[in-house]
């Protein structure tokens, strides 16, 4: 071997790690086609959703610290100076989201079980998944970041009021046991995810997210294969009211270059009001 030529296996894992990334960022490049594989694998062979369901809540926490290595301390200060950003946040994901969910349940379903879980849908945070869209989106992952945590941390004080209010139905809210899994699952991921921050802008991040995101799926299809399996054809429309419901939130999140004009601030508003908690 020449003097400056890396051992064999020194080679091998230069290799390996290359091999890698290359799936890495295939899965990223190709995400929405792998999330429709890892909803249908959960349908057809339940067994591997199941299994990962018992994971579920590593798995966010996880997925929320992969999405925290991709900012540091000094973009969330930027972020919390701006507090009217968080209060417009705010305002979109409860408020007029919350009126599409009632109003697209009646829509589909008229009355009964599936309006009022439509409605619920409409009056849910935003979903853990949202800063990970936003990362590939190129927006302000810092401000995603604290969107979603935010959001999360009121809703077990906001949806119960905001569903009574629309639905004359009253949730049943276990405040302590769902305050101690957003400090688990979003609070302390996110701190250890910017201490270790390393300073620069790994392309892997959106990938390795991109892959947790479709386990989490699976654990959350797998369970209720049966259920989803036993609407049959009318599963289709109960799949095109969350989809409307998600389009809307396009639409409302663009209310945001009200006070906005800049691109990454958009995209963020734009998928922290339509991607709701699943």
């Amino acid at each position: 071997l020449p003097d400056n030529a890396p051992p064999p296996s020194v080679k091998n894992h230069q290799l390996e790690l290359g091999n890698m990334s290359r799936l890495i960022s295939f899965v990223e490049s190709h995400l929405v086609w792998f999330v429709i594989v890892a909803a249908g694998l959960g349908l057809i062979i339940p067994e591997t959703g199941n299994f990962f369901a018992s994971f579920i809540g590593p798995l966010l926490a996880l997925l929320m610290l992969v999405i925290s290595l991709t900012f540091d301390a000094h973009d969330v200060r930027l972020v919390l100076r701006k507090p009217s950003r968080q209060f417009l946040a705010l305002i979109l994901v409860y408020g007029p989201m919350s009126i599409a969910g009632l109003l697209t349940g009646r829509l589909f379903f008229g009355s009964g079980s599936l309006a009022a879980g439509q409605t619920l849908l409409g009056t849910l945070p935003t979903d853990v998944s949202s800063p990970l869209l936003v990362l590939m989106a190129r927006g302000n992952i810092a401000l995603a970041a604290v969107f979603n945590a935010v959001n999360t941390a009121l809703s077990p004080f906001i949806v119960p009021f905001l569903f009574l209010w629309l639905t004359g139905i009253k949730l049943e809210v276990p405040l302590g046991s769902i305050i101690l899994e957003l400090v688990l699952i979003v609070l302390i991921p996110t701190i250890i995810g910017v201490s270790l921050r390393t300073g620069r802008h790994d392309s892997a991040y959106a990938g390795l997210g991109s892959i947790i995101y479709l386990l989490i799926l699976l654990a959350v299809v797998g369970p209720n294969a049966e259920t989803i399996i036993g609407y049959g054809w009318y599963a289709f429309v109960i799949a095109g009211a969350a989809l409307l419901l998600n389009l809307i939130g396009y639409l409302v999140g663009m209310a945001s270059r009200l006070i906005t004009i800049d691109r990454k601030e958009v995209i963020t508003y734009i998928f922290t009001v339509s991607k709701k908690e699943f």
